[in-house]
């Protein structure tokens, strides 16, 4: 059936409207460019977690560890930390700010490039970093942990991991029984972390 004027032009109206809509939301996109009525992205949109402010109410130490919020996600590689207890780890900012980690691996990526992964941030802007004894569930500092690499035992991601131990006898007792080798905080590099490269987000 022939479209009447009117018809015609409510529809040719609606179309105008929605391709405008899409036009601007497309040149809000990070990394766009527009020219000569052409609409170029560069890059994908990826939306960054952003870090957990400090809650003074809660009682807890301004630096120390907190537990993890259910709603915290991983600025590394996007997945929810507290789903995954006995791998999560956590970075303090000096604002009493936090970061959680659904594994040590992800600690280790974010400690690398921390501003590629939260611009408000650098390094030296981190008070203290910590991640889960894999045995005892308690929060042990990063800097004092050991790690297994290599062992039988995959992390959150299920690929390999480094679950850490608040002893040298721990950790190598976890070695002997799943394999792999015990390492110090000094010991995980970045060429051992690129070795280990997964799935994370390349924020631009």
């Amino acid at each position: 059936m022939p479209l009447t004027a009117k018809r015609l032009s409510v529809g040719v109206a609606v179309l105008t409207a929605a391709g405008a809509i899409a036009a601007a939301a497309v040149t809000l996109l990070p990394g766009s460019k527009q020219a000569a009525g052409e609409v170029v992205i560069e890059n994908e949109l990826c939306i960054v977690a952003p870090a957990t402010p400090y809650d003074a109410a809660s009682g807890l130490p301004m630096l120390g560890p907190r537990p993890i919020p259910d709603s915290a996600r991983c600025p590394v590689c996007g997945m929810y930390p507290a789903r995954s207890p006995r791998w999560a780890a956590q970075s303090i900012f000096k604002d009493g700010a936090s970061h959680s980690f659904d594994s040590p691996i992800d600690l280790f990526f974010f400690l690398q490039r921390v501003d590629h992964y939260d611009s408000r941030y650098t390094l030296n802007d981190i008070a203290a970093s910590f991640v889960t004894d894999f045995e005892s569930g308690q929060w042990i500092e990063a800097s004092t942990a050991f790690f297994v690499l290599g062992s039988s035992v995959l992390g959150p991601m299920r690929d390999a991991d480094l679950p850490a131990f608040g002893t040298r006898e721990a950790a190598q007792a976890f070695a002997r029984r799943r394999g792999g080798k015990t390492l110090m905080f000094t010991d995980i590099t970045p060429e051992l972390i690129a070795s280990l490269n997964r799935n994370v987000h390349d924020h631009p």
